[in-house]
């Protein structure tokens, strides 16, 4: 009898395995050859699962936002609180979110170059951007958020905060501390309930 085998496992091996290879080595060390290897596959064989390099970091970075959406707990969360809630998960703060920045910063690396890769990361963009400005509309409708500042500037400050804190934490740890993250992010929510 014929052996049956789970594509879709298989899958998952080989972005578990581009995972380890990337958060303990960088991009350079996820070649297909070593994680053709590392997944006990020959070279070829990955051909089978994905068709590039580019479509196994692609699964990759999916897992890292997968795992980022996890975190975040909105039930029932609106406004000011939904978004503190958002820009708190996203952030740095322990071993495995700052994995999962280093797998990030390697999908923005390689969008630089790679068309299909940038879009992927745009889509991701005003999808984030988007949950940003309904939370910022919520905590204006609700009185909670009052600032003069204009919500798309607000916007902005969240995803460079975030960027920003991610990097970082990978680069320059000392500077990107857990606590140095939440006070800028609790300053800049403060920010919002003044005029």
């Amino acid at each position: 009898m014929p052996k049956i085998i789970d594509h879709d496992q298989r899958r998952s091996d080989i972005v578990d395995v581009t995972w380890d290879l990337i958060t303990q080595g960088g991009i350079e060390a996820a070649t297909m050859r070593e994680i053709a290897a590392a997944a006990g596959f020959a070279n070829g064989a990955l051909k089978h699962y994905f068709p590039s390099k580019d479509d196994i970091i692609e699964a990759t970075y999916v897992r890292a936002l997968d795992m980022m959406r996890e975190y975040v707990k909105l039930d029932g969360l609106r406004g000011l609180a939904a978004l503190r809630e958002l820009c708190v998960s996203s952030m740095p703060i322990d071993a495995e979110r700052i994995n999962a920045g280093r797998v990030l910063l390697t999908f923005w690396q390689l969008s630089l170059s790679n068309r299909k890769l940038h879009d992927k990361y745009l889509e991701h963009m005003r999808s984030w951007r988007g949950l940003l400005h309904r939370y910022l509309t919520e905590g204006r409708e609700d009185g909670d958020i009052v600032t003069a500042t204009p919500d798309e500037q607000l916007v902005d400050e969240v995803v460079l905060l975030n960027a920003g804190a991610n990097v970082m934490s990978l680069v320059s740890g000392e500077f990107s501390t857990v606590a140095l993250q939440h006070r800028h992010l609790e300053s800049f929510l403060d920010r919002l309930t003044r005029p």
